[in-house]
């Protein structure tokens, strides 16, 4: 399940011996990875990114420890949280959110990757506010954005990280957790994962500096997680290391 996608078609149990056997080796790699920087393995927190994947593979991914997974669609998040409530998993939202998509997002997820505005920020408060709930959330940060603009692919531009987390930190409902990050395909550090998350590191020590509990550093996914863990990353979110090839959109 690693390789090409299959449609072959595979019992319940072949499938969680694929995703166990696909755990095993994304848990040496962290481990390697942890090894390699002189940091302990609990230092770093894996998150099962799970988009376009069913809640069955969700349902096995807990039934073989996994506690944290991802989605980046709301409506699928949705429908797949709640098919799977009751199995003990954090949720993390991490696709690029409209504030339209604020409440249901609330619903669910206990921790947001992707906050990047600040008009986000009272789209989420209120929902959060009004569901009685408290959602940690991440400043996604954008390598290749221009203060005052966002990232091709969500994100705010590193100036203005400070701005976005003030506001996180002093709204009703939220609190401030971290930095997220994608390595970047334009700008200075397109093809260079490592120098993306060094630098997503210096932005997150500054943050800490008025953030103290903001201690999340996500970044790092299937092909760069190794760069990501030396340069100080607290959690990774890999999706087809774990689950496979994902098949194309229709």
């Amino acid at each position: 399940m690693t390789g090409e996608p299959t449609t072959d078609p595979v019992s319940p149990d072949e499938r969680k011996a694929q995703l166990a056997a696909n755990l095993a080796r994304v848990e040496h790699r962290i481990a390697a990875a942890c090894d390699a920087a002189g940091r302990d393995r609990s230092q770093v927190t894996l998150i099962v990114v799970t988009k376009t994947y069913p809640a069955d593979d969700v349902t096995f991914l807990a039934q073989l420890g996994v506690r944290q997974v991802a989605e980046n669609r709301d409506q699928e998040a949705a429908a797949k949280a709640a098919a799977c409530a009751g199995a003990g998993l954090s949720w993390h939202f991490v696709g690029q959110l409209q504030t339209n998509k604020a409440r249901s997002v609330v619903g669910y997820a206990d921790h947001v990757h992707s906050v990047d505005r600040l008009r986000l920020v009272t789209a989420l408060s209120d929902a959060a506010v009004r569901a009685g709930r408290e959602v940690g959330c991440l400043v996604q940060v954008a390598l290749d954005a221009a203060s005052g603009t966002v990232g091709g692919r969500g994100g705010a531009a590193p100036q203005d990280v400070e701005a976005v987390a003030d506001a996180i930190a002093a709204a009703p409902g939220l609190r401030i957790e971290g930095l997220m990050t994608v390595a970047p395909l334009a700008g200075e550090y397109a093809g260079q994962p490592r120098a993306a998350f060094d630098r997503l590191s210096d932005i997150a020590s500054v943050l800490r500096g008025s953030h103290p509990a903001a201690n999340m550093v996500s970044a790092g996914m299937s092909s760069d997680l190794e760069d990501a863990v030396a340069a100080g990353a607290t959690h990774v979110r890999v999706g087809t290391a774990v689950l496979g090839v994902r098949p194309p959109l229709r």
